[in-house]
């Protein structure tokens, strides 16, 4: 059978060039669908199911990253994760953490010679994939590409949450938050006798956490470590965590299970 292709890209004009050298370089190459958002494209790849995925870094939405990892969340345990390449315009940063962790990327505006490069290494893979372990290699990779994203360097570590509630600013102990989770523009502060919103989103907030006590669980979850009682698995192999002292249970994302494994 032909080899199958998704493309991901917001830029019309940029999506067709791709899939016009593609059809140079490989023209036994199938593209099944090209979508402009993240969104659209983790649903079209779940329909489709490709052999390669093209995701553009910046997307309206889900980044070309968050839309991979949500992607993985959701695909199925008995199929074969398709291969991925990250299109990108030139950004010395993203292309070292690329190289880094073996994850192709395409730059923009299309270059046919690299574009074969590519296309070279994508034919290599594809003749020699095992039956399995390919998703969590990709896993292991958009890990370090999710929390390496940015390049920023240390930042200081918070000690309190500055919460406006009306005209008033509630001052909230980094340590007696149980959960942050991101809703719509703010991110919900989850503490054993209150709920506050801020408006830092999460992906700022993350750094400025110890990452020994406060876990990423999930694309929009973070969690203080020592509030978690125990992890549980569902009838379709999904991971929850169970709060001390709180009803709720929090999804774990493939991404992020491998934190929970008996000492």
């Amino acid at each position: 059978m032909k080899p199958t292709a998704l493309i991901a890209e917001d830029e019309p004009l940029l999506a067709q060039a791709l899939q016009a050298e593609l059809a140079r370089a490989w023209p036994e190459l199938r593209i099944v669908q090209a979508v402009g958002d993240g969104a659209a494209a983790v649903r079209a790849a779940l329909e489709h199911r490709p052999d390669v995925l093209f995701f553009d870094i910046r997307m309206p939405g889900l980044g070309g990253l968050e839309a991979a990892a949500e992607l993985a969340d959701a695909w199925p345990h008995d199929a074969r994760f398709p291969a991925l390449v990250f299109v990108t315009a030139y950004d010395q940063y993203a292309l070292q953490a690329f190289e880094a962790h073996a994850v192709d990327y395409v730059l923009k505006p299309v270059q046919p010679a690299r574009l074969q490069k590519t296309v070279d290494k994508l034919r290599q893979a594809l003749s020699q994939r095992p039956a399995g372990g390919e998703l969590e290699a990709t896993l292991g990779q958009l890990r370090h590409l999710l929390h390496g994203a940015g390049g920023a360097g240390p930042q200081p570590l918070l000690k309190v949450i500055q919460a406006g509630v009306g005209s008033s600013i509630r001052m909230v102990p980094v340590e007696e938050v149980v959960y942050f989770e991101a809703a719509d523009k703010y991110v919900r502060v989850v503490c054993a006798g209150a709920e506050l919103l801020i408006r830092t989103p999460l992906k700022e907030l993350l750094p400025q956490l110890d990452p020994q006590s406060f876990w990423q669980v999930h694309r929009g979850t973070v969690v203080r470590a020592t509030a978690v009682d125990s992890v549980h698995r569902d009838e379709s192999g999904k991971l929850h965590l169970a709060l001390r002292g709180r009803e709720e249970k929090l999804p774990v994302s493939r991404l992020y299970a491998h934190l929970f494994k008996a000492m």
